[in-house]
């Protein structure tokens, strides 16, 4: 039977759910965030969902199908710091190369009294520059697949320069994906975490993060 202050701290949770690739709709009680909406050529169908607001980190069609997301909601496509509904969001520039404009971006979102991290298209260890900006990560969204993102390898030593709380694996194989990614089974062995069974939707809040960097598996929205 649920106290309450059980009740309580669920009602104060932040939910999360991996509706795939990229993709995760991220709903505290100050705003729904949306990253990275994919269309249906990517194997995942999401339908329309609701926003406030919506973050693209690159513009590969898998990460930027707006016409996915129903309202109003302020998109947010590049570096730079923003906010809406007291949430605040900084853009971190990535894969740059001298004299280019950043082919990706990473977001850091602090809402909840907690910082989630969504790496986006990251395809490489993250620099000392960008580390620094990601710095006390609670929650880190990453791409463990490869195919232009980070790969299980990459993965593991970019969880050793943040040193997250809780990592949520994305773009990785999966019955409906389409790009030809590696199974989120080799990343697992890298870090040497068990496999588990994925859950349909994680509930957060600051006091329930776990002491240790902990891996959760989601399984994408059918």
């Amino acid at each position: 039977m649920l106290t309450e202050s059980d009740s309580r701290a669920i009602l104060l949770a932040m939910e999360l759910i991996w509706l795939g690739s990229f993709c995760f709709r991220i709903r505290s009680r100050e705003a729904t965030i949306v990253t990275d909406p994919c269309p249906k050529s990517s194997g995942y169908v999401i339908g329309k969902v609701a926003a406030d607001i919506v973050t693209v980190s690159s513009d590969h069609p898998d990460n930027s199908n707006l016409t996915a997301v129903a309202g109003a909601p302020l998109v947010i496509w590049g570096p730079g710091e923003y906010e809406r509904a007291q949430v605040l969001i900084t853009g971190i520039a990535t894969d740059r190369q001298p004299g280019e404009a950043a082919k990706s971006t990473a977001y850091v979102i602090e809402t909840e009294n907690m910082r989630i991290c969504h790496l986006g298209r990251l395809s490489h260890v993250p620099t000392s520059d960008e580390v620094e900006e990601m710095s006390g990560v609670d929650l880190l969204l990453l791409p463990v697949g490869g195919n232009g993102a980070l790969d299980a390898t990459q993965a593991q030593e970019t969880i050793t320069l943040l040193e997250p709380k809780m990592i949520i694996p994305m773009n990785y194989a999966t019955p409906v994906a389409k790009a030809k990614l590696d199974p989120v089974d080799g990343f697992l062995r890298e870090t040497g975490a068990p496999a588990a069974e994925p859950l349909p939707r994680l509930s957060v809040n600051h006091s329930s993060l776990p002491h240790e960097p902990t891996i959760v598996l989601l399984d994408y929205k059918r």
